[in-house]
């Protein structure tokens, strides 16, 4: 690219979308059409492979823009990505059933009774719950759900954006802040396995609401405190809000199934994704003003209250929710 227009064109209107699409949406769409009681375990697997591919393949990246240049490096890569990945992808099927699978790697008819009964009432017993995209925003679980995940990546993403600022604010040079920024991450990947197997063992808004809270609680210590100690609990606890992020999917597909989840993911993530623009921005526009992050540690105690909030309005509709995937008559659950 010779200009800064081409630039735009290449970076946001081809890689950008691209990504969103193939790395983003595509993986928990399929993870969530092949795994029904363990739906949060396989998407946090799938969530935590971004940090586990990061930390291994960009030593790689850095080793060959030293050594060959950016351009080569880019190149390369492409090259390598076309060889494996596309290859990979191929084998990718949409669901369990077009294999003559089931869900959750469930043993096939065993071999009593009709097979073409048994296949039959198992898919139907699978589908007949599931939602459109219409009807899922006629709901108020979708919109409970659409402002607890604003408030939350809003909070996040302000975090992460301006971490080591934060932390040379509150006293830290810039390398223990960059130090103690990559602990973040590593801390975050491990998190996500922990929450994740978790969350399939128990209700699963509970669990959000549990470190939802625990995040709100974490951030009032910054207020006043400069203590090591201080920063480096922030930074481990922080860790459960994206690491829950999983979570969050998996407790939308246990609303509304599996046939329209990547409609429904789509158009959550169309009025939440605002939140990741907003925080940040707000939060760097405080700081120029004050000089201090004294208010934007209060806005983000107070957005992860909401978030709490909203996601013990949950608790009680996903549970109902649960019983009706379980065969059993219980109204109220939308």
């Amino acid at each position: 690219m010779k200009s800064y227009t081409g630039f735009l064109i290449v970076y946001l209107g081809v890689i950008s979308l691209a990504f969103v699409a193939g790395f983003v949406h595509s993986p928990m769409v399929v993870v969530n059409s092949w795994f029904i009681r363990q739906r949060a375990r396989a998407m946090t697997v799938v969530s935590a492979a971004v940090p586990v591919g990061g930390a291994l393949i960009s030593p790689l990246l850095a080793f060959g823009v030293n050594s060959m240049g950016w351009r080569w490096a880019a190149l390369l890569s492409g090259c390598v990505f076309l060889i494996v990945c596309v290859p990979l992808s191929l084998g990718v099927r949409r669901s369990p059933e077009s294999m003559g699978l089931l869900p959750d790697g469930d043993p096939p008819w065993d071999g009593s009774g009709d097979p073409a009964s048994k296949k039959t009432n198992i898919a139907d017993n699978r589908t007949d719950n599931d939602s459109t995209a219409a009807q899922a925003m006629r709901t108020i679980v979708f919109w409970l759900l659409v402002i607890s995940m604003m408030t939350r990546v809003a909070a996040y993403s302000t975090v992460t954006v301006h971490f080591v600022p934060l932390m040379v604010w509150k006293g830290l040079s810039h390398e223990e802040s960059a130090f103690l920024l990559g602990a973040f991450a590593f801390i975050n990947m491990v998190a996500h396995f922990v929450i994740g197997w978790i969350a399939d063992k128990v209700n699963k808004p509970m669990l959000m609401s549990a470190c939802h809270l625990i995040c709100a609680v974490a951030v009032l210590p910054l207020i006043r405190g400069a203590s090591l100690w201080q920063l480096w609990l922030f930074t481990t606890v922080f860790t459960f809000l994206d690491a829950s992020f999983p979570v969050v999917w998996a407790t939308v597909g246990d609303f509304y199934g599996r046939r329209y989840f990547a409609t429904i993911r789509g158009m959550m993530s169309f009025f939440y994704m605002w939140g990741s623009f907003a925080g940040p921005v707000f939060a760097g526009a405080v700081y120029d003003r004050t000089e201090s992050y004294e208010a934007v540690i209060w806005g983000l105690f107070a957005v992860l209250s909401i978030a709490t909030f909203l996601n013990i309005l949950l608790i009680k509709p996903w549970s109902q929710r649960m019983v009706v995937l379980r065969g059993e008559a219980v109204s109220g659950v939308h």
